[in-house]
């Protein structure tokens, strides 16, 4: 298995991927709207989006990063926004690698961290993120004012 870094050469790729992700999340099938959302966050680098794939055929899995800033600690912040990994892939370290791949961009990027957030549901997710290392915030609630 390879993780490489997405481009938009990667869209076809990634594409396919994005729209299963999004349609776990109950969302309507929008190819053309995956493409353009995703196509515009690499070429504006607004985001950074790794690949997994075994080079024989559709891909494994992706994550993708948000860049966000600690002005406390004066340092940059990335948020893991997407991880998801195909039904097929799943359970063979595909997750793992792609969080792996993450924190070591973090690295590169002299970061104070990364930051994710999961359903309270989503026991799944939840074990592998700790036995990845993460650990559950728990000195800050988190708020969010949504907007009609």
């Amino acid at each position: 298995m390879n993780v490489i870094q997405a481009t938009t050469d990667h869209l076809p790729l990634l594409v396919p991927l994005f729209d299963a992700y999004r349609k776990f999340y109950e969302q309507q099938s929008d190819l053309s709207g995956a493409a353009a959302f995703l196509g515009e966050r690499l070429r504006n680098r607004d985001s950074v989006i790794f690949l997994a794939t075994d080079g024989s055929g559709p891909a494994l899995g992706f994550v993708q990063l948000y860049p966000a800033f600690s002005s406390v600690s004066m340092k940059r912040l990335w948020m893991l926004n997407d991880l998801f990994v195909t039904h097929a892939a799943r359970h063979k370290g595909v997750a793992e690698a792609l969080l792996r791949r993450s924190a070591v961009m973090a690295k590169e990027t002299k970061s104070k961290g990364l930051v994710l957030e999961t359903g309270v549901n989503n026991n799944p997710a939840k074990k592998l993120y700790e036995k990845c290392g993460w650990t559950k915030e728990q000195e800050f609630d988190r708020y969010f004012l949504y907007l009609p």
